[in-house]
């Protein structure tokens, strides 16, 4: 009796995740053809030349980042956006990330009116170039606060403008990005409080003065396998949720918001360990609370490459993380669930992660042993079983070619097509290589924050890219486009 009501619910769940998908994938659709028909390049010039562009902030916190801190720096202040600063936060660090920092920009200490908008651990000083091509650029030292939320939040409190952009110093953003991502909060009618766009992989790519001049798949078999997972995640699960207003997180690595809703929300929690997916859920809180209308929008344009895990010793402590921060949410924010008053957030964002995001890598256990009973018991038709499995992986396989087609459809990232090649051979082996594996790291962090493992912002042992040595040349170069 349990035995047969076990494969009822296996198969319900099965089927209503592929009904999902199937819905995910034509909201997707629908939403990258109209932002596909809304774009135009001539409004985006005319753009970067008006005076009345709103400023914005990049606060990206840094923790031991000594070796991309400089390359990554340098593409923030070489983005083409009018009106900006760049705002990075030395979060205690222990290597010489503040000591390059400081050689490489001419910092010095500068007084500053720092208001504590937003409380975190104790703030030392503000450092500011002595060289007017780094102008745009402002260092905050503070003591370190054990998370990103807890730095992220101190780079708002120094920031100067209305809209802030949170990335963090391993991504090397694409030249038009803040343009891309200004523009939904100022062309729609309701009030946007938070932007976010795809991310992928910069591992392999060709990076010169800061500047991604080349995206080419990554070489290594974990971050290649990463990029898929994100353009799926991006191009199907978020450009879909976008269609509704139902998008539940931001990415940490890449999300515009609007300033004074975060502050109103309270920032950054230093104390979740998922803060962008805890930051989103907390600001359309506060907006449902005040009965507010808004919007959070995903566009489908690559803005950011970040460094992706290049072994699986690094992937365990990502994923570990993320798993524990995920089951952190739906402790800290049990009453949102279910609750109509958070509208999309309570009825449709947080039921779907809980059911067929979170509950997964269990359900997938139990999979996992009930069918090695089975073998044992000789209980399990091996035909249905094999049909049952084929449909499961071929559906997967459709998945990622479908995102594949929607990444070309976008904007075709890579210039050959052996690139994508590349992509679609690893996704016949992801589901035998690379899913088990996030399985058994979303466990361990169940795990990790039930039996309450101490949790702290550990450092994700960067390869760095190759320095580019003539940094105001760079600056200089990139300002002198924009007048």
């Amino acid at each position: 009796m349990i035995s047969n009501l076990f494969q009822y619910i296996v198969f319900l769940y099965a089927s209503a995740l592929t009904v999902i998908y199937l819905i995910l994938i034509f909201l997707a659709f629908k939403e990258i053809k109209k932002y596909k028909a809304n774009e135009s390049k001539e409004m985006d010039e005319n753009f970067l030349k008006t005076p009345f562009a709103p400023g914005i902030s990049i606060v990206a916190p840094a923790y031991n980042e000594e070796m991309t801190i400089i390359e990554n720096v340098t593409s923030m202040l070489t983005l083409n956006y009018p009106k900006f600063e760049v705002v990075i936060v030395n979060d205690g660090s222990k290597d010489r990330t503040l000591e390059l920092l400081i050689e490489n920009f001419e910092l010095v200490e500068t007084p500053f009116a720092y208001v504590e908008k937003i409380k975190t651990k104790p703030f030392k000083r503000i450092l500011k170039s002595t060289n007017p091509a780094f102008s745009k650029l402002t260092v905050v030292d503070k003591v370190n606060g054990g998370t990103k939320a807890d730095a992220s939040n101190a780079g708002i409190n120094a920031s100067s403008y209305p809209y802030f952009l949170c990335t963090d110093v391993d991504c090397i953003l694409s030249r038009d990005a803040l343009v891309k991502m200004i523009k939904p909060f100022l062309m729609n009618k309701t009030q946007v409080i938070g932007v976010g766009a795809t991310l992928r992989m910069a591992n392999s790519c060709v990076i010169q003065n800061g500047v991604i001049t080349e995206v080419r798949a990554p070489k290594r078999i974990i971050p290649l396998f990463q990029e898929v997972e994100y353009l799926r995640s991006y191009l199907i699960g978020k450009m879909g949720w976008s269609r509704i207003n139902a998008i539940g997180n931001i990415s940490g690595g890449l999300g515009m918001f609007d300033k004074s809703v975060v502050i109103a929300a309270g920032g950054y929690d230093p104390l979740s360990h998922a803060e962008d997916m805890d930051l989103t859920t907390r600001i359309i809180g506060y907006m449902c609370n005040f009965n507010k209308d808004y919007k959070i929008v995903q566009i489908p344009d690559t803005c950011c490459w970040t460094e992706g895990p290049p072994n699986m010793k690094i992937l365990n402590r990502q994923r570990t993380r993320w798993a524990r921060g995920l089951l952190q949410i739906f402790t800290v924010h049990r009453k949102y669930i279910f609750n109509h008053k958070y509208k999309q957030l309570g009825l449709i964002t947080l039921p779907y992660t809980l059911l067929f995001e979170f509950s997964a890598p269990i359900i997938e256990l139990f999979g996992y042993l009930y069918t090695i009973f089975l073998l044992i018991t000789k209980g399990i038709n091996p035909y249905s079983a094999g049909i049952m499995l084929f449909f499961v992986y071929m559906f997967g396989i459709c998945l990622s070619l479908i995102t594949i087609y929607l990444d070309r459809m976008v904007n075709k990232q890579y210039k050959t097509f052996n690139e994508y090649l590349k992509l679609v051979f690893f996704t016949l082996i992801e589901p035998f290589v690379y899913h088990p594996l996030i399985v058994f790291y979303s466990l361990k962090g169940y795990v990790d924050f039930l039996s309450r493992k101490k949790f702290e912002w550990g450092q994700m042992t960067r390869q760095g890219f190759e320095q580019n040595k003539n940094l105001e040349v760079a600056v200089e170069a990139e300002a002198d486009k924009m007048n």
